[in-house]
């Protein structure tokens, strides 16, 4: 079975990015290779996004926050498909990718922004993981192999609204 890299972009590469890429490393079908990268990315993952991504089996050595210029050099692993999961990263102008991948916005809101006790920061995180496990789990069940990139590019951007 063929594996896809995708690339989850978020400015800072903490939280939601982070739990792209474990979720997409991790996920049952085994078909994705899950990475991260920010605009600007900042010095430590978010506790929580960590300790979410722990429990998914990913490995804590994996988990640093990286500049997106890492993934547009070209000996860099060349993606398939691009996800932006913050809405000031979608804004951005993004570096040129190798091979021009499929690209979508999957926007979530900020859980690092989130108030409250531990439990309500947590619930924050994981309504995002549960939110992006769903349109992962989706986008898994296309026929990924039979598509053109035209089509699987409007299957990401349709799996943002569920």
């Amino acid at each position: 079975m063929k594996q896809y890299n995708i690339l989850f972009l978020c400015t800072h590469n903490s939280s939601r990015s982070i739990l792209g890429e474990a979720l997409a490393s991790t996920h049952t079908s085994g078909c994705f290779v899950g990475y991260s990268a920010g605009s600007a990315p900042g010095k430590s993952i978010n506790p929580i996004a960590e300790e979410l991504a722990l429990e998914m089996g990913y490995p804590k050595t994996k988990m640093y926050s990286k500049s997106w210029d890492e993934f547009a050099k070209p000996d860099a692993p060349q993606m398939d498909f691009i996800i932006t999961v913050c809405d000031s990263a979608a804004s951005e102008a993004c570096p040129v990718w190798i091979g021009h991948p499929a690209s979508a916005h999957w926007g979530f809101p900020d859980p690092s922004r989130v108030e409250g006790s531990y439990a309500d920061k947590r619930k924050a995180f994981v309504n995002v993981m549960n939110g992006l496990k769903q349109r992962l789990d989706a986008f898994a069940s296309l026929p990924l192999e039979k598509l053109d990139q035209s089509i699987i590019e409007n299957e990401l951007r349709k799996l943002a609204s569920i």
